[in-house]
């Protein structure tokens, strides 16, 4: 048994297959895993009933394995921000700003060749939706 906080095994193997400057998208249960995501990239379901499992804690467990150096979130069709934002940034901290998209922008950016993982949840807050972008481990991290 692992005593990491992400204990997934395929998520931990897609990870481990990525590498800096890979993408891994995590998403709501409104998200359209087929249709806009990159074809080649694993996806692994955590979507086990409405609201069951969450974005955030999703992304709380990725977070202790790799490194982030960009976070993409969907930006709301109308201004202002998803509440779910305040979130991203507490997990995030102060060093990953979140990067918003359109929604169309944030579909093409989860297709691009680079995504390498998506996780969908059962989150059903709206634009619940996260793509990072894997940084390096520094020779002091090692």
């Amino acid at each position: 048994m692992l005593k990491t906080k992400l204990i997934h095994p395929d998520i931990l193997r897609s990870l481990g297959a990525a590498g800096h400057g890979s993408r891994v998208l995590i998403a709501d249960g409104n998200y359209p895993f087929t249709t806009a995501t990159n074809p080649a990239a694993d996806i692994v379901f955590l979507n086990l009933s409405p609201g069951i499992v969450k974005v955030t804690e999703v992304l709380d467990a990725v977070l202790s394995a790799v490194p982030v150096e960009a976070a993409h979130v969907m930006r709301p069709d109308e201004s202002g921000e998803a509440p779910i934002f305040s979130e991203f940034r507490a997990l995030l901290g102060s060093d990953v700003p979140l990067q918003p998209l359109a929604r169309h922008d944030f579909y093409d950016a989860a297709r691009h060749p680079n995504l390498a993982l998506a996780i969908a949840t059962g989150d059903q807050r709206w634009y619940a939706n996260i793509l990072l972008t894997i940084g390096a481990v520094s020779e002091s991290q090692g």
